[in-house]
């Protein structure tokens, strides 16, 4: 094959990839959105204009579906959502919890090892669920800790 025709071929196959609404930086990734209170959405929305870029070196994503309480940062990814509800483990007295830089959260494990964080005493519930490799890393959290502060009111 010509090097005219390899071009050819390789041309027409990323016309096809595009004008199939695929395409080679397709990376959203699927996040389940909350459904909080408008009182809590508008904190959300306040917070989600805050989030910074990148988290722990990680690129922020594309969430889908594209919305103001979630928000998506690296691969494996790290996923914020806002405006969740209470968490049931906040009632325990045996729940485990971490500071990061003045915000409280409550920390959970997944399934797969990785750390899931809530904030505590806000007005809305602030969720950060880190892949498995943070399994005993709390250093995004420190990403988020300025914009929370910043927008999301204590609740006492």
């Amino acid at each position: 094959m010509t090097t005219s025709r390899r071009l050819l071929s390789l041309s027409s196959a990323a016309l096809l990839l595009a004008a199939s609404g695929c395409s080679f930086t397709d990376d959203a990734v699927a996040v389940p959105v909350p459904a909080p209170s408008s009182q809590e959405a508008e904190v959300c929305r306040a917070l989600h204009r805050e989030l910074p870029e990148t988290v722990d070196g990680q690129k922020r994503r594309t969430a889908d579906p594209e919305s103001d309480l979630t928000a998506v940062w690296g691969d494996p990814a790290i996923v914020l959502r806002c405006g969740v509800p209470r968490p049931e483990k906040m009632s325990d007295p045996q729940a485990k919890g971490v500071e990061a830089d003045g915000v409280n959260w409550l920390l959970e494990r997944q399934e797969d090892g990785g750390p899931r964080f809530t904030t505590t005493y806000r007005e809305a519930y602030v969720e950060v669920t880190l892949p498995a490799k943070y399994a005993h890393d709390v250093t995004p959290l420190a990403a988020f800790a300025g914009p929370v502060e910043k927008t999301v009111p204590d609740s006492l």
